[in-house]
């Protein structure tokens, strides 16, 4: 995959903390204080006709802030006539991975993963809200505390103890784009899109003791807006096909500055 702006996002999450006044400037700590329900990944594209309902349920579970909503727009549809303008092969390359997981022969948008688990219509928000409620009872949910915490000049990142092994992922996002499509099966709408993921990068390994990362801010080269990231403890079915989530958390600029 490319590489991540992981600088970018330091940085907007240190301009946020940093609005706290000159008194508490050399003590400034932004914390994310979401203790998610679940998470929900959609598999969506601009040129797919049945998506703007799932993109209205994304951008639902995202500003209502009880999980961890992430939107991977895919490349697979651009041949009808509309390239998605917030797609990359890496996202596609994420849901046929997932494919692989559940037995899957192909794909389909759109597509909601919960918790790396299992798959549902993503239009479907009351299922997707039943079975993210289902979850935890079922040995499903979220078991791993993992916080963020931007202190001075460092991202500090925990990953509470658990069973197993696992692999710490940051997802980058836009927070919101608002979109009028031209061509293709959705021509003549705009549609609002919530945490379009724009890359994503392993940081760490997590073998069931407590881990805590460290990201140093001093090696931030410049200033750029971004929606924000989440963190994800993400085991490895293979080196290239993910598993269950354990634990996860989401920093965004509104959340960020609270």
């Amino acid at each position: 995959m490319p590489r991540p702006h992981i600088l970018e996002c330091l940085a907007i999450l240190l301009a946020l903390g940093a609005g706290a006044g000159a008194a508490h400037a050399q003590e400034s700590t932004t914390k994310q204080s979401i203790k998610p329900k679940g998470v929900v990944e959609l598999f969506t594209s601009q040129g797919c006709s049945s998506c703007p309902p799932a993109d209205k349920a994304l951008a639902a579970l995202a500003q209502e802030g009880e999980v961890v909503a992430l939107s991977y727009h895919v490349d697979y549809w651009n041949y009808l006539g509309w390239a998605d303008t917030l797609a990359s092969k890496d996202n596609t390359d994420r849901q046929y991975a997932y494919a692989r997981m559940f037995g899957r022969s192909g794909v389909y948008t759109p597509q909601a993963v919960l918790n790396g688990r299992e798959h549902i219509n993503g239009a479907d928000i009351s299922g997707i809200r039943s079975r993210i409620g289902a979850m935890p009872n079922e040995g499903k949910g979220l078991n791993v505390p993992v916080d963020v915490e931007v202190k001075n000049d460092e991202l500090r990142i925990r990953v509470g103890p658990g069973e197993g092994k696992a692999n710490i992922v940051i997802a980058y996002f836009e927070r919101e784009r608002t979109i009028d499509i031209d061509k293709g099966e959705n021509r003549g709408k705009r549609v609002n899109y919530w945490h379009a993921v724009t890359d994503m990068e392993t940081i760490g390994m997590w073998e069931g003791k407590e881990t805590n990362l460290v990201l140093p801010a001093d090696m931030l080269k410049k200033k750029k807006k971004s929606g924000g990231c989440a963190v994800l403890l993400q085991r490895m079915r293979t080196a290239d096909t993910p598993g269950a989530i354990l634990g996860a958390t989401v920093l965004t600029g509104d959340k960020a500055s609270r």
